[in-house]
């Protein structure tokens, strides 16, 4: 067994992703052991303690505490990029959004949610695909919702600043319609122009908690994310998105998930591109 700063226990990685799966609905397998150890060391160290089984203290006396909010910001793993699985914003641009200013005529509104947005790249994808196509349409109320449970992604996202190699692989056109190159203190780094930001609100939300959102999407992007949960949060969860779309809304999932067998209230008409019909 390899020497390590602190002494962590088999009996801990099982209270602490135990508290992970309570807390986020994620499955923490087996293979995870050293993982855990590694993220959740510099806590360890930050808060001058000798082991894990002190943090697990900590843990257990104050469950609804700040260090809570570490532990999940710690353990939850966010990997994104702009424009990633591009299919889906090309059916979103060629197919969805065309639906939907016909459908929505009346109101004129639009409404999409990026669930589990990580560092914000999905949900700036998504408004630069919405600029992109509604660029000759006045008039219409465009509101993109982006959440996430990781507080400390979430204040990267809302920033809308990224380094250089982040941005580098977009289309050089897309690249200059969109971008700010940084100056300053942003040497290097680049950030989304204003009518790409205001498009999008932030906010912070734990999926396997209680919540409602103030009106049905339109669109819901759920990527990435239901991988991790076991059988019965997907259930749960695949449902709520049902009660939060409109009938006719599309789910667009990642490119490894898939809801067959959990629902009958989506049917598949892409590639993990869902529609609502119940």
């Amino acid at each position: 067994m390899r020497d390590r700063e602190f002494e962590f226990t088999r009996a801990d990685f099982e209270f602490l992703r135990g508290i992970a799966n309570q807390r986020t609905g994620i499955v923490v397998s087996d293979d995870k052991f050293d993982m855990f150890y590694s993220r959740l060391s510099r806590r360890v160290r930050k808060l001058g303690m000798a082991t894990f089984s002190e943090y697990c203290d900590l843990i257990r006396a104050n469950q609804d505490g700040d260090e809570m909010v570490e532990l999940v910001n710690s353990i939850t793993t966010n990997l994104t990029a702009f424009f990633r699985e591009n299919h889906h914003f090309e059916y979103l641009a060629n197919t969805v959004i065309p639906e939907l200013l016909a459908k929505n005529s009346a109101e004129r509104n639009i409404r999409i949610w990026s669930a589990g947005c990580s560092t914000g790249e999905e949900p700036y994808s998504l408004s630069i695909t919405l600029n992109e196509v509604l660029a000759q349409v006045a008039g219409w109320d465009v509101k993109v919702l982006a959440t996430d449970i990781d507080s400390n992604v979430l204040a990267r996202a809302a920033s809308g600043v990224y380094p250089m190699e982040r941005v580098n692989g977009l289309d050089k056109a897309r690249l200059r319609r969109w971008f700010q190159k940084g100056k300053g203190e942003l040497g290097g780094k680049a950030r989304l122009k204003p009518e790409v930001r205001r498009l999008i609100e932030f906010g912070q939300l734990n999926l396997m908690q209680q919540w409602s959102i103030d009106s049905p999407k339109d669109v819901i992007f759920c990527r990435n994310v239901i991988i991790y949960f076991d059988k019965e949060s997907k259930i749960k969860l695949i449902d709520r998105y049902a009660d939060n779309l409109k009938v006719g809304g599309y789910l667009f999932i990642g490119h490894s998930e898939s809801l067959f067998k959990l629902t009958d209230r989506f049917e598949l008409i892409g590639q993990t591109i869902y529609r609502k019909v119940k």
